[in-house]
Order: C-alpha cells, then sequence, then structure tokens
C-alpha cells in the first residue's frame, strides 16, 4: 500500500476512533442520509419519461399489449384504470409499428367494420342488413368517444327499409348515448359537432334527426330541433350580447373612465331556417314571338230537298221553315308563343337572424358630471346598432354608484396581497435559516475534524530526555582566557512544575479525552 494512501488511512481511523459515541452517530446518520439521497436522485434522473403509447384500448386490447410489451422486454405503465398504456419515449414509435405488424391494438370487442369479416358466406339479406348496421353503429361509437371530454358513446340507427312507394318514405333517424368524464361537460358545439357528425355518416339523415341523450339522463338535442331547452339559441344569444356590450363597455370606459359605467344588452335570435323561392315572368314586346300558327277552316254547300224543314212545338213541323238555299262557314285560329323573360330567385335566411334586443347603460353621476346625455345616448345608439323600427329599445341614465362593496373588495384583495407576500417572505427566511444552519453546521463539524487532524499529526516528546539533556554539563576545551563572560544561568525549572504546565495545556486542549482519563482512574485506581 503507498505511503500516501497509508497515511490517510491513518489518519481516518484515528479521526474516527477519537469520536465521542454521539458524534460517531450523527456521522453515520449523516452519511446515511447522503448516501441515501445520492441513490434517490440517480433513480430519478435516471428514470424514463413516459408518455402514452396507446388510450382508449379495451380490456383484451390491453391485455394482448401489455402481454406483447412483455415479452419484448419493454418497460410499461398503465393509466387511466388500464385503458393507456404507457412506455418510454425513446420507444414509443418502435413499439408501435411492431405491436401493427402484430394486429394490435385489434377490434376484439366484435364492432366496427370487423363484423363484416366474420359474415358468413350464406347469410341472408335480413343477416347481411343487419351486420351493416352493426358495423356502422359500432364506427360512429369509435367516432364519437374520441371527442374530447367523452368517456364512452353508443349509437342506434334507426335506418327504414326502402319502398317503391315514395310517398310513404321516412327519413332515417339515430340516437347517442354519451358518457362524459368526470368533471366534463359537452358544450353546445361539441352536441352540435356530434349531430352532424352522425348524420353526415349515413345516408338521407338530417343534423335535426339525430337526438343525443347524457349519463345523467338530460336530453342534449332531440329529433326535430337543433337543441334542447335552447342551448344553442342561449349560446349564440350569449356571445352577441357579449360582443356588442363590450363594444360599448370599451367606449364609456375611455369616456368616463373604468368601472363608472355598467352596460348591459339582452338580444333576442331567430334561429329558425327559412327558404323562399321567387319566378318572375316578363313580357319583351320588341322581341319577335319564337312562334306562331295561324288555323283556318271554310265550308260552303247548297240545301238538299229532302230537308222537311224546322220541328215547332210538340214535333209539329213548321211549313216554310227551312229554305233549301246555300250555306257558308268560316273558321280562324291563331296560336302565337311570345319571347317571355323569366327569372328564379332562391332565398334561405341563415339561423341567427336578430330579431330585436334592448340596450341599458347606466353612467355614475360623478363621472358623468359634464357630459350630454343626448350625445351619449346618440353615441350608445350607434355603437349598438339600435333600430327603432326594428322594435330595438335603449335606456341611458345617470345614477349615484355604491363604491362601498368595490372598496371593501379592494382591501381585501389588498390584505390578502399582504398576507400572501408575508407568508412569502416567512418561507423564504426559513429556509435561509435553515440552509444558514446547514453551513454552519458543516463548517462547525469541518472545523473540530481539522483540529482533530492537526493534533493527531502532532509528534510526541519524551520529557524525561529533554530533562536529563538539561541537567547534563556541557564541558569546552578552551583557554581560560578566551572563554567570554557569561551572566549567571537561571535557576532550572522544577520538572513537578513543568509537568503540571503540560497537564494543564493538554486539559485545556483535550477536555473531552482528559475527563476520561480521570474517570477511568477514578473507577479502576490511579497507574501505579
Amino acid at each position: 500500500m503507498p505511503a500516501q494512501v497509508q497515511d490517510a488511512w491513518s489518519r481516518l481511523t484515528g479521526t474516527v476512533g477519537r469520536l465521542t459515541l454521539a458524534q460517531r452517530t450523527f456521522a453515520l446518520i449523516g452519511i446515511a442520509a447522503v448516501v441515501l439521497g445520492a441513490v434517490a436522485l440517480t433513480s430519478w434522473m435516471s428514470r424514463p419519461t413516459l408518455v402514452p403509447l396507446f388510450s382508449g384500448l379495451s380490456g383484451a386490447d390491453a391485455s394482448a399489449v401489455v402481454d406483447e410489451l412483455t415479452s419484448a422486454g419493454v418497460a410499461y405503465q398503465l393509466g387511466d384504470g388500464g385503458a393507456t398504456v404507457l412506455v418510454p419515449a425513446s420507444a414509443v414509435y418502435e413499439q408501435r409499428v411492431r405491436l401493427a405488424a402484430a394486429g394490435l391494438p385489434a377490434d376484439t370487442d366484435g364492432s366496427g367494420y370487423s363484423l363484416l369479416d366474420q359474415m358468413p358466406m350464406t347469410a341472408s339479406e335480413f343477416q347481411q342488413e343487419t351486420t351493416y348496421r352493426r358495423a356502422l353503429e359500432g364506427e360512429l361509437s369509435r367516432t364519437v368517444a374520441a371527442i374530447e371530454g367523452v368517456q364512452a358513446a353508443t349509437v342506434r340507427l334507426a335506418i327504414p327499409e326502402e319502398t317503391v312507394f315514395v310517398a310513404e318514405k321516412s327519413d332515417p333517424t339515430a340516437s347517442v348515448f354519451v358518457r362524459t368524464r368526470p368533471g366534463a361537460e359537452l358544450t353546445a358545439d361539441q352536441v352540435q359537432a356530434v349531430t352532424h357528425l352522425v348524420s353526415a355518416g349515413v345516408d338521407g339523415m338530417e343534423p335535426t334527426d339525430v337526438a343525443v341523450v347524457d349519463a345523467a339522463g338530460q336530453v342534449l338535442s332531440a329529433v326535430g330541433a337543433a337543441s334542447v331547452g335552447g342551448a344553442l339559441a342561449d349560446s349564440r344569444a350569449a356571445d352577441y350580447e357579449a360582443r356588442v356590450g363590450g363594444a360599448v363597455q370599451t367606449m364609456l370606459d375611455r369616456l368616463v373612465g373604468p368601472g363608472a359605467a355598467a352596460v348591459t344588452v339582452n338580444a333576442q335570435l331567430d334561429l329558425s331556417e327559412s327558404q323562399r323561392t321567387t319566378e318572375e315572368f316578363s313580357a319583351t314586346p320588341d322581341t319577335p314571338p319564337l312562334g306562331a300558327s295561324t288555323t283556318t277552316e271554310e265550308y260552303a254547300g247548297t240545301g238538299g230537298g229532302n230537308a222537311t224543314g224546322v220541328l215547332g212545338p210538340d214535333n209539329v213541323a213548321v211549313p216554310g221553315g227551312v229554305d233549301g238555299g246555300a250555306g257558308t262557314y268560316s273558321s280562324t285560329s291563331e296560336d302565337v308563343t311570345n319571347a317571355v323573360n323569366k327569372s328564379t330567385e332562391v332565398t334561405r335566411s341563415a339561423p341567427g337572424t336578430l330579431q330585436k334586443q334592448s340596450v341599458s347603460v347606466l353612467v355614475d353621476d360623478r363621472a358623468a358630471g359634464a357630459l350630454d346625455m343626448a350625445d351619449l345616448t346618440a353615441a350608445v345608439s350607434a355603437a349598438a346598432g339600435i333600430d327603432t323600427e326594428r322594435g330595438d329599445t335603449l335606456s341611458v341614465q345617470r345614477m349615484s354608484f355604491d363604491t362601498a362593496s368595490a372598496l371593501a373588495a379592494q382591501e381585501a384583495l389588498a390584505a390578502a396581497d399582504a398576507q400572501t407576500a408575508a407568508a412569502e417572505r416567512n418561507g423564504l427566511v426559513r429556509d435561509v435559516a435553515t440552509a444558514a444552519g446547514i453551513v454552519l453546521l458543516v463548517v462547525v463539524v469541518l472545523t473540530v475534524l481539522g483540529r482533530r487532524s492537526r493534533r493527531a499529526r502532532r509528534e510526541a516528546l519524551d520529557l524525561g530526555e529533554l530533562a536529563a539533556a538539561r541537567q547534563a554539563p556541557v564541558t569546552l576545551a578552551l583557554p581560560e582566557d578566551d572563554l567570554p563572560v557569561l551572566p549567571p544561568a537561571p535557576p532550572a525549572p522544577d520538572p513537578t512544575a513543568v509537568r503540571r504546565a503540560e497537564i494543564a495545556a493538554l486539559a485545556d486542549e483535550q477536555p473531552e479525552q482528559v475527563a476520561e482519563l480521570l474517570r477511568g482512574w477514578m473507577t479502576t485506581g490511579a497507574p501505579r
């Protein structure tokens, strides 16, 4: 073993040997804490980042995917109740390709278009139609379940049978059952997206033919209506009111200052969709006709001798009633097709037309002291788009605002901010004090260890040899004439006093060791 290593080891063992039982205990606890912290930090830093490999898996698919990952030796973690499989980010794409080659995740729940693969060749027409409808329902259910906030979905289709009687044809309908995730709720836009998604997947189905119901039994969309309870109407009306109210509020804030005006907008929208077709015909006199035809009939002849005349009353012939003279007949008809212009206009009104609105504006009396209310009313009317012919109403009033609640709220917010700042300062002081205490403890430990190492490096001297050397006479072979005149030598120190001084110095430098030595002497007796 090299001398440096041996010297360091001897110093370490000597330092440990001079420590007391309490010091050794604290040293062991500190070393264990450092080792555990290093192990935990190393484990946390070496832990891979997990990302979802597949989500929304069924139980059978999750089991098959986990078996494949286990056989490949890839670490995984299950989440979302076993429906999501997470793997390290470095292996996600490789495992997706490998599992796709193995046919995973498969449609193990027997829904979707995989039903068509299981259909036998001897299936009847009814079985084929039923299987196709089930496959379409499964695909639509899976697509709806992929919407954010939807945990599971079930779609049922009612597709009427085809018939040769066109007048008796009915439209297909659909019912959608959705179960949302905990804490989530479908918005009006999401409900509308579900209705359009399902209706677009079935031939001949309209969005109004889809009914949507959630797990709480609330009807979100009914057949024949865009939404139940006016959810879509309320959403559009709220958007319009927020837009108009925001524009007016911004103008008033610049005019009278923030918080000095309040704006309320109430709008009524017409969500009915209508279509009107108009056809107009106009003749053009200067344009020649498209076609003309003339038909003429003429007849000329003489009367016969067998004419018996005109019968009179009671079938009695009137003598001389018909003369057997000559007769003529002429008839002319003309058919003309004129050039007529035809214009067809189709007008379709989109839902969401504003029927009427009412705007109410309140201005603080203190802020609007120098304002002309007529000019302010005109400005608000122009900003809100007020149309009196449509039935819109506008009210602009100047009143005194109650600022006590606002001041109380501001004071409460200020107190809360001050309390939060004080808590942050206290936490910072506590952290700094803890860090300073730790640093001070480390410095004290290092200082004590340094002192002990310096004491260990001191060399032991034999005081007996030193006293003998002091008492031994020194003889110099020099002539007496050449000897210098020296002052008288000081008296030799008392050996007992020297030993007492050394023991006192040792007791000052190493009080604990001296105390232990004295306790040992008192217990076993003084050394002889």
